[in-house]
């Protein structure tokens, strides 16, 4: 298998692209200049390697896995810069509309004035950053003027959901394609992106979801892989409990907790795993509860899940009467949330209860607790991922794990090692044992089947990392394996043609 995904990374290498080195005193120099702290070690070493390969005339494929609010936006603003300066576009493909909106916002509000192009206060050599999102939360002539920017060129930065793969969307000189949130898209998407750019453009996937090295190396073998997992300087940490909700004390002092929070000028969210009058599912497009593999099915099916609707007038109208309380979920429009989302990160409002939509991207510096209603029916990765969302300020985060289960089931210990790991890499690994290692080389998250019969990823690195580097030197020296027919043989044998179509489109 290394030796197909070697043959994968050779095989890029072989399509030329366009080098994007940038100007000195651009605009990425002047974003330096400007930025109020200091990028941490890994961000300027992460930098560093992605500047260099930017200027290759080979795309780069990279894989930036981090920990959660570790600073990985920042890495891939200061990319897109450096190819804005050498007159490409860059575009930024998020899961949802929410997560988008919010990328746009953070971006503008990073670069101001270097972001104005066209507009009062602009300043020299700036560029523009273009929201594109699905038809229903577009007007037509936002959305045909979004359209013209991009095509023209205009906009050196474009940021989007699955709306930026329709034919619509033309670029004028695409030279980077940011992928945030990688396994909300499959290969078919990252393809069609791909597809827009004349020349095969530079590719940078991103993930706050921790990934053990042996998983990213075999699963995403096509990509080079860099991890951040330093956090800047001046966050007070997160705390996490699992709350018995069966034990009215406890949910008592729960809700008096988010009160305490809101007392001192601070915010909080409430999180449940649906939205409420769903006709099936989790009630969202971008609602994509992992269904944890230690879940007893026949008890989980018998228990109506906590739902937004439902949840947020007990609420208003129970221990959080009198605080200003917003809803957020995924059949909400665009305009609902973005005002919303506006809102609550303006400090309007002290307390969002919303669905899993505020899982990713979500930066609201002031927001210090977290209750998750029903957190026994989010996965390990999940979890890390909501609680992310608090604590990124000066002040300590708090979140509280309400569950049912009990603790010394597998799924009670499964929530209690989120409470007790902080560590993204660590939970990464835990999550893999507990999900079991599935079909790395196909759709399947989760499961005991695998192609990789006497492989474990957990117990195996050492002799996958080995693999790797024996492959990589065999394919620079011998890219057919023309002088190596046995292996060559092998390798035909082991993969069939739906699994070699899935490693070739990464």
């Amino acid at each position: 298998m290394q030796i197909t995904l070697a043959q994968r990374r050779h095989e890029a290498r072989a399509h030329p692209t366009a080098p994007r080195p940038g100007v000195r005193g651009g605009l990425l120099d002047a974003f330096d200049a400007r930025l109020p702290f200091t990028l941490t070690g890994g961000q300027r070493e992460i930098g560093e390697v992605v500047s260099r390969e930017l200027t290759d005339s080979y795309p780069m494929h990279r894989l930036l896995q981090g920990e959660v609010g570790s600073g990985k936006t920042v890495c891939a603003l200061r990319a897109m810069l450096q190819v804005v300066d050498s007159g490409g576009q860059a575009a930024l493909l998020a899961p949802t509309e929410v997560l988008a909106s919010q990328h746009a916002r953070s971006l503008r509000k990073l670069l101001g004035p270097f972001a104005m192009a066209g507009e009062l206060g602009a300043v020299e050599h700036a560029t523009r950053i273009t929201l594109v999102t699905g038809k229903s939360s577009m007007t037509a002539a936002a959305r045909r003027n979004a359209e013209l920017e991009v095509f023209s060129g205009e906009a050196g930065i474009v940021v989007g959901t699955h709306a930026l793969l329709t034919d619509a969307v033309q670029f004028a000189d695409l030279g980077l394609v940011v992928v945030d949130e990688q396994h909300r898209f499959g290969v078919e998407q990252r393809d069609a992106l791909r597809a827009k750019s004349k020349l095969p453009p530079h590719v940078l996937v991103m993930t706050a979801t921790p990934i053990p090295r042996t998983v990213a190396i075999t699963v995403y073998g096509d990509l080079e892989v860099s991890a951040l997992a330093e956090l800047p300087a001046g966050r007070a940490g997160i705390t996490t409990h699992v709350v018995p909700a069966g034990d009215q004390r406890w949910m008592d002092r729960t809700w008096k907790r988010v009160r305490e929070e809101v007392a001192a000028g601070r915010q909080a969210y409430i999180v449940c795993p649906r939205i409420g009058e769903e006709t099936g599912g989790t009630g969202g497009p971008e609602d994509d509860l992992e269904i944890p593999a230690d879940l007893d099915q026949e008890q989980s099916e018998k228990r109506e899940l906590l739902a937004v609707l439902d949840v947020a007038p007990m609420l208003m109208e129970g221990p959080l009467a009198g605080l200003r309380c917003a809803i957020l979920h995924g059949r909400m429009s665009a305009d609902e949330k973005e005002a919303v989302m506006t809102a609550f990160g303006a400090g309007k409002l002290d307390v969002l209860i919303a669905t899993t939509v505020i899982e990713v991207g979500v930066d609201v510096p002031n927001a210090t607790v977290m209750v998750v209603l029903d957190a026994d029916r989010f996965g390990v990765s999940q979890l890390h991922q909501l609680r992310g969302r608090v604590g990124r300020g000066g002040a300590p985060g708090l979140c509280l794990l309400v569950t049912g289960t009990a603790p010394e089931t597998p799924t009670g210990q499964r929530l209690k090692s989120v409470a007790e790991n902080i560590d993204g890499f660590k939970l990464a690994r835990i999550d893999l044992e507990q999900r079991r290692e599935g079909d790395v080389l196909g759709a399947l998250q989760s499961g005991r089947r695998s192609q990789l019969k006497l492989l474990s990823l957990l117990r195996d690195h050492d002799l996958i990392q080995e693999a790797r580097d024996e492959a990589t030197a065999i394919v620079e020296a011998d890219p057919s394996l023309s002088d190596h027919q046995p292996l060559a043989a092998a390798v035909r044998a082991f993969l069939d043609p739906d699994s070699a179509d899935y490693l070739s489109k990464g």
